[in-house]
């Protein structure tokens, strides 16, 4: 940064295009007749084609709206702008401060039993008999004593399967062990747990240790009472009635605020739209998750993910989005996740941590996974390939690696290298850049390989369509801007 100040110590070193130099940045088509800028820390601009003409060839007039917008946001530089490069760099060392901060996630798969048969259940689930599936006492003691050799200040333990309450007695042994580790090293994390849950095994007892503990439930609720049934099947069951009456007794056990519930998007869901956040509403949510189907575990082998294709799950996500618009319009304040998490970069200085959407890939650095059998994945979804047969995203195992061990290894740091949005073909010229991140999981299932084609990468098209619908709804709708950014 210093060296570019620099460049502009007399009048005579000014850039022989004008009376400014162009800073860093990408740029990508918006629509027909409008294109989104991007800086290095996220800043954005919209301009019109002739706007944009004149900015690269550094015919803008200087102290025009549209100079003084792109210096302030630090896509041009003059003799003023000495502490304003100050100010990038700063912004720039904040949102990347995260890397150093690894590894706040981890995910204990506690056991594969579950009493659902879920058509896209993303893992190869067990019936509820089949103890073997169960993460031993060993394993987890093991696991923990990894957890707190992160250097994380954060610390989040998630309990995953299967159905992690059917073996509830190991997820008391995991708190209560890394509640008396944080207690022997002082106290100074912030600890928190997840129980991810179809909320069928509930008991009062399970209830009274969470309040204890403050531990927060996730849930499923895909919609309506018919849509929810006839994807999350529970045998001799009703699932939907079975997940409200859970949550209801969440809500009133531990308080709303402990309680999420996440959605994935069936085939029927796609007309449906408007119904399923309407249940939402209904059940008292303030906040939903429009997810798409990923191509892991049942959802592969009922080839249920190949029954609508990435364009129409777009068009679902923006009238879904366009709805929850209307809902806050009227009073009843309600946030997309998805869309949070991408307006969390927009916005803000700091990155969102979500481990989907980060470069290089959150793989062993945002979150790590310890499977039921002791074997250690570098994302959720790697152990979901492993269940599939592929192990590329094995890092290690309980019994052989401790926490040094794997996130130094050659094949995370490999990983992470490939991972980098900065040096990967197309992504390295796009102005979304700053707001997606690489889904090596994703990739591979679908390309062979954790990069991709991002050409080919319905990954890609999903990401740019939902980042280009909601650029244009800002600046089109000063209303949706001003509910975006409160969502921040």
């Amino acid at each position: 940064m210093n060296e570019l100040a620099q460049t502009f110590e007399g009048p005579s070193q000014f850039a022989p295009r004008g009376p400014y130099q162009l800073l860093p940045s990408r740029m990508t088509r918006l629509d027909e007749t409008r294109y989104v800028l991007s800086n290095e820390v996220g800043e954005q601009v919209v301009l019109g084609r002739s706007e944009l003409e004149d900015y690269v060839q550094g015919r803008l007039p200087v102290g025009s709206a549209v100079y003084k917008t792109l210096k302030a946001r630090h896509f041009l530089f003059d003799r003023d702008s000495r502490v304003a490069i100050d100010l990038l760099a700063l912004k720039l060392r904040t949102r990347v401060d995260r890397l150093a901060d690894l590894t706040a996630l981890h995910m204990f798969v506690v056991t594969l039993r579950c009493d659902h048969t879920c058509a896209y259940c993303q893992v190869s689930r067990k019936t509820k008999d089949r103890a073997q599936f169960d993460m031993s006492p060993a394993h987890a003691d093991l696991a923990v004593d990894m957890v707190f050799r992160s250097p994380s200040p954060m610390l989040k333990i998630e309990f995953q399967g299967g159905e992690p309450l059917l073996n509830f007695g190991l997820i008391r042994r995991v708190v209560l062990r890394a509640e008396a580790l944080n207690s022997e090293q002082g106290g100074g994390r912030d600890l928190a747990f997840v129980i991810a849950s179809n909320l069928t095994h509930l008991s009062d007892e399970i209830l009274g240790f969470c309040r204890a503990h403050k531990i927060d439930f996730s849930t499923s609720l895909d919609g309506p009472e018919a849509l929810h049934n006839e994807r999350r099947a529970l045998p001799r069951g009703n699932s939907y009635q079975a997940a409200v009456d859970g949550i209801h007794r969440v809500k009133e056990a531990l308080g709303p605020e402990h309680i999420s519930a996440l959605m994935t998007t069936s085939p029927g869901s796609l007309s449906q739209v408007r119904e399923i956040i309407d249940e939402y509403v209904h059940q008292g949510f303030h906040s939903i998750f429009l997810r798409s189907l990923s191509p892991y575990g049942f959802a592969v082998k009922t080839s249920l993910v190949h029954r609508y294709t990435v364009e129409d799950w777009i068009e679902f996500y923006c009238e879904g989005l366009d709805y929850i618009l209307e809902l806050n319009r009227g009073g009843y304040p309600m946030r997309e996740e998805y869309a949070g998490v991408l307006l969390q970069k927009m916005f803000g200085l700091d990155n969102s941590g979500y481990v989907d959407l980060q470069s290089p890939a959150g793989l062993g650095i945002a979150g790590i996974v310890y499977n039921y059998d002791g074997a250690i994945y570098a994302s959720d979804e790697g152990r979901m390939l492993a269940e599939m047969g592929d192990h590329s995203l094995r890092l290690g195992h309980l019994d052989e690696d401790d926490f040094e061990s794997v996130v130094q290894s050659p094949a995370l740091i490999s990983m992470l290298k490939d991972t980098m949005l900065e040096g990967v073909p197309m992504c390295s010229d796009c102005a979304l850049l700053p707001y997606c991140g690489a889904d090596p999981a994703f990739h591979r299932v679908t390309q062979g390989d954790l990069v991709g084609h991002k050409a080919l990468s319905s990954f890609c098209t999903k990401q740019m369509a939902v980042l280009r619908h909601l650029i244009t709804r800002m600046q089109d709708d000063p209303c949706a801007r001003t509910i975006f950014e409160s969502w921040v």
